[in-house]
């Protein structure tokens, strides 16, 4: 497998609150995770460092996340334990209060895949050059394209297009969506919105089907993101997998 991540600040923001990793314990299975950090001075560059450097942690120091049941375990005790953390330092903290971040994560081993999120970051599988959406977004929006309220043309520009109704440390315990995915994938990319909203699926996939390295297209979909004005945080962690 060849994989890269690339995290970049855009060209509007004056900091990255977004982290990005992909990391791999001692049986080699991987797990990839992006997250999106909001709230208050350096709040949201905490809460996705956090988060993600605890969860990748527990995942590095853990031989094997065993079988499917157990890694789907696993990975909601990593969050549910990140969570606590992110929520005990706003407690500690006042000046954070409403700090929190968003997290997408794949795990992947030889016998399955699994993916996991909350908030608005999203997780794909490329499938047949195509890119296929995975997670769902936890955003107020979403729920009103889900309910027929809006269309998801009219999705892309409302004006309450942010607002979450998930994330990672904002409530004293959180609910994560874990899904099961068949295994014969290309590839899988996990990114932030800062990469969605300024990219289409068909120019992410022009680049994810070029024959590129996976780290020059890491670097290739955030300068196309910059070059159309790069107005958020940008993060991508991109995996190819072994031709069968």
């Amino acid at each position: 497998m060849e994989y890269s991540y690339l995290t970049d600040p855009g060209k509007v923001r004056d900091h990255n609150e977004d982290s990005v990793t992909i990391s791999k314990n001692e049986t080699g299975e991987i797990l990839m995770i992006v997250a999106d950090g909001m709230g208050g001075h350096k709040g949201g560059e905490i809460a996705s460092s956090i988060a993600l450097t605890n969860i990748a942690k527990m995942f590095s120091d853990t031989k094997s996340v065993g079988n499917k049941e157990e890694a789907i375990s696993f990975l909601k005790q990593v969050v549910s334990n990140a969570n606590m953390l992110l929520y005990k330092y706003t407690e500690e903290n006042p000046e954070s209060r409403g700090m929190g971040t968003t997290l997408v994560m794949a795990l992947i081993t030889k016998d399955y895949l699994l993916f996991g999120n909350i908030g608005d970051s999203s997780g794909y599988v490329i499938k047949n050059k195509k890119l296929y959406k995975i997670t769902s977004d936890h955003t107020l929006v979403n729920l009103l394209v889900k309910s027929g309220e809006i269309t998801k043309e009219q999705a892309k520009n409302h004006p309450r297009k942010n607002v979450l109704m998930r994330a990672l440390g904002t409530n004293i315990s959180v609910e994560m969506d874990v899904f099961d995915v068949e295994t014969d994938v290309e590839g899988i990319l996990l990114c932030s919105d800062g990469l969605t909203n300024m990219l289409e699926d068909e120019q992410i996939e022009k680049v994810l089907d070029s024959d590129l390295s996976a780290s020059e297209k890491t670097k290739k979909l955030i300068n196309k993101c910059n070059n159309r004005g790069g107005s958020d945080n940008i993060s991508v962690a991109y995996l190819k997998k072994e031709e069968e």
